[in-house]
């Protein structure tokens, strides 16, 4: 069986390598040609998409149906992130499945559609206004708002933090279009949930995971959450079955929450394996990785059972593979990318007794 992914990152590194010895083979679809190809070098077929056409309306068919025999005639598509061309994966929907969907994709991939989504299966998310005057919307969301592009907005890119009057009509003065502001949510701490779905509608979830930011950046997870009751946990997968079910999904999904009390706020949907998943490599049974790739190619999910209290450190800006930081209890995780400041290059994993244990690991090596 060969799987194709679009994106040439770290993420589509890390599902050739936990595919790989099932036997599957890759290819991978370079969408941007000015992202790195270092991370997938070596692992499988590399092509460019191809060029849209001069009106931009989408793709010639015989460009399209070079592509998909130029990766090897793939048993289905994949994607590693979110913001990817939908008429290029519906275009490719015509010789063999998109897992995801391109719906389950294009529901994900909008701001302002995911809150619809939300709204649909009665899940809650912070109030917010699309496309609206920030001076308008802060008469009712107040002071402060968060504004967020509805794509290419992530790890703290195309986000705006509005705190006062000026602010507000600093932004308004930009021209921005197709963004959402969100009230700004007075929360207790942020978790997330990354479960998946076979074809035959058999879902798994993991442990939920404690998530630490800092300037929109995921800096490290510790998994699984401390201080969350049992109607929690049930509460976070009740809302992901819901979502999985709806859009009738393939693989892997991840859901950031904010914990309110005893309530959850869903703050992000990710149709896609996540950050907040990276320690599933060493704490789980079966990575999500791994997962992912079983689901796509109808096998047997693998157990998602913890085995022991894990946390993992992204390394973000690490010019070099910090080798100190293996020991007989972590895992070292290098992307082969290039190094820019702020830019998530390779992490690691830890296994402990404890979150205790395991915060302090990661204190010790954050600052690598």
């Amino acid at each position: 069986m060969r799987i194709a992914i679009v994106g040439c990152g770290q993420l589509s590194r890390m599902l050739a390598l936990a595919g790989l010895p099932l036997g599957i083979q890759f290819s991978f679809i370079q969408d941007d040609i000015s992202q790195n190809r270092d991370c997938v070098e070596g692992l499988g077929i590399i092509q460019k998409s191809p060029m849209k056409l001069e009106d931009n309306s989408g793709y010639d068919a015989q460009a399209i149906a070079q592509l998909y025999q130029d990766l090897g005639a793939p048993d289905c598509i994949t994607v590693e992130k979110e913001q990817v061309d939908l008429a290029l994966l519906q275009a490719l929907a015509i010789f063999c499945p998109i897992y995801p969907s391109v719906e389950a994709i294009k529901g994900c991939q909008h701001r302002g559609q995911e809150k619809q989504l939300l709204a649909k299966l009665n899940i809650p998310t912070s109030p917010y206004f699309y496309n609206q005057s920030a001076l308008e919307a802060v008469k009712v969301l107040g002071y402060p708002v968060m504004v967020k592009s509805c794509t290419e907005g992530y790890d703290g890119k195309n986000q705006w933090l509005i705190k006062n009057q000026a602010d507000a009509e600093q932004f308004d003065q930009l021209g921005a279009d197709d963004y959402i502001i969100e009230a700004f949510v007075a929360f207790d701490k942020e978790i997330s949930l990354v479960s998946l779905r076979n074809k035959r509608g058999q879902i798994e979830h993991y442990s939920l995971t404690d998530n630490h930011h800092e300037q929109g950046i995921l800096r490290h997870s510790i998994a699984p959450a401390v201080n969350i009751s049992d109607a929690t946990q049930l509460q976070a997968q009740g809302y992901m079955e819901r979502l999985l079910t709806e859009l009738d999904y393939v693989g892997v999904m991840a859901m950031e929450c904010f914990v309110i009390g005893e309530e959850l706020m869903i703050n992000e949907l990710a149709p896609r394996v996540h950050n907040s998943g990276h320690w599933t490599q060493l704490g789980s049974i079966t990575c999500q990785f791994e997962n992912h790739i079983r689901a796509l190619a109808g096998l047997n999910l693998g157990n998602t059972k913890q085995i022991a209290v894990t946390g993992m450190l992204n390394l973000i800006g690490t010019e070099q593979p910090p080798f100190d930081a293996l020991t007989e209890n972590s895992k070292l995780y290098w992307y082969n990318k290039a190094v820019k400041a702020q830019r998530k290059l390779g992490h690691i994993n830890f296994i402990g007794e404890n979150q205790q244990a395991i915060r302090e690991k990661i204190a010790q090596f954050e600052s690598l």
